[in-house]
């Protein structure tokens, strides 16, 4: 039924090892002539069946999405989604109500879906694949997200556009998937342990907001109360609203993007209504921290990745040594720094020893008080440590 993939002797291991991808210098032949994003199946030298998944023309030629022979239909699909929506209920989320209605319902690799993220907004489901197999599997996921959540799915919006691969994402068009009229759903507001934020999933950055990032904003409120915070690359606000909440003094919310600093100004007055605790500023943050003499209790440096691939990887490190310099000469004596790296390729010892050159550097005495990372449900794959993309410490700086 589908193309075969023949690996070369020996490479059959680190399949046997649960690794979802096969790179292009293992495979021996192939049997058929599939093009990107067909499944294929992968066998050994001796044509012993390993694994399914999509095909590439590419360094990573198979991601892997079963490790039994399947038929890759609506049932497949549903059965896969099924399960990652068990995972949600079983950490916290009990089918988008209460305290928090929003969260990652599948994340790539850590739930078998390589190269897809489904983030749902209480009611409302985005769609971003990140490779063209997991894409034309759209149609049998939608149906699949249908069942799953009955009545209580609004809508399903498709932003693969940004995500796919250059060759594939300029015939692509942002668009619903499912009940194409709900367009005054946006912005959208949903619930985070009982902070509210609004979400636009046509304009906004990622799905329209960093859920990753949940339990740090949450551990952030033990240590803000009385504090004044810079929550830098502050993007919606996420950081800043939980600060607020917990009773800080003031907070200070930095970000290049004007519409970021609209967005986090509205998200404020969402919770708090008018208050003088808070005030954004459209700059660049390395900007604002040299020029500004004040100093903070609590700094949040969380910027974009800033490296995409390991070409990027030497300039990455020296960005985050001179950014983590100029938050910690802006930190009072006895303040606390968050600081963070969604860059892949710069691993948790790398971004330590990262941290650690910057803090020499300017003199201070530093201990870390908790090392971060992404939220659980953004589950990593025990079998693909790549996908531990986020990492964070928290800092208590002399």
């Amino acid at each position: 039924m589908y193309a075969k993939v023949i690996l070369q002797a020996g490479k059959e291991i680190a399949v046997k090892r649960l690794h979802p991808w096969i790179f292009s210098g293992a495979i021996a032949k192939i049997e058929g002539n599939p093009t990107d994003g067909d499944v294929v199946e992968v066998f050994d030298k001796k044509n012993t069946y390993l694994a399914t998944g999509h095909y590439y023309k590419g360094s990573i030629a198979v991601k892997i999405f079963s490790y039994e022979a399947v038929e890759v239909n609506e049932e497949f699909w549903l059965n896969k989604l099924s399960v990652a929506y068990k995972v949600r209920q079983t950490i916290v989320f009990q089918g988008g109500s209460g305290a928090v209605n929003c969260y990652r319902l599948v994340h790539g690799e850590g739930d078998g879906f390589p190269g897809l993220i489904l983030d749902f907004y209480k009611g409302v489901v985005v769609f971003q694949a990140h490779t063209i197999g997991m894409w034309r599997e759209k149609e049998k996921i939608v149906a699949g997200l249908k069942q799953i959540y009955g009545e209580s799915l609004l809508a399903i919006y498709d932003k693969s556009a940004e995500t796919l691969p250059s060759e594939f994402a300029k015939s692509v068009k942002n668009d619903y998937l499912f009940n194409c009229s709900k367009t005054e759903l946006v912005p959208h507001e949903v619930s985070e342990n009982d902070n509210k934020f609004l979400i636009d999933w046509f304009t906004g950055q990622k799905t329209g907001f960093f859920l990753d990032q949940r339990d740090n904003r949450a551990l952030l409120g033990q240590y803000a109360k009385g504090k004044k915070v810079l929550n830098s690359f502050c993007y919606s606000g996420g950081f800043s609203i939980y600060a607020l909440k917990a009773g800080a003094e003031l907070v200070h919310s930095v970000d290049v993007s004007k519409k970021a600093v609209d967005l986090v100004n509205q998200n404020v007055a969402l919770n708090f209504g008018e208050t003088n605790k808070h005030e954004a500023y459209a700059e660049d943050v390395m900007n604002y921290l040299k020029r500004n003499d004040q100093t903070y209790d609590l700094i949040i440096l969380d910027p974009p990745a800033y490296a995409k691939n390991i070409a990027k990887r030497h300039n990455a490190v020296q960005g985050y040594k001179r950014l983590n310099v100029e938050g910690i000469k802006r930190l009072a004596k006895g303040g606390i720094l968050f600081t963070f790296s969604c860059s892949q390729v710069v691993d948790r010892e790398l971004f330590y020893n990262t941290v650690m050159s910057a803090a020499l550097e300017v003199g201070r005495q530093v201990r870390v008080l908790h090392h971060l990372t992404q939220g659980a449900d953004h589950p990593v794959n025990l079998f693909h440590p790549e996908g531990s993309y986020l990492k964070g410490l928290v800092l208590y700086v002399e």
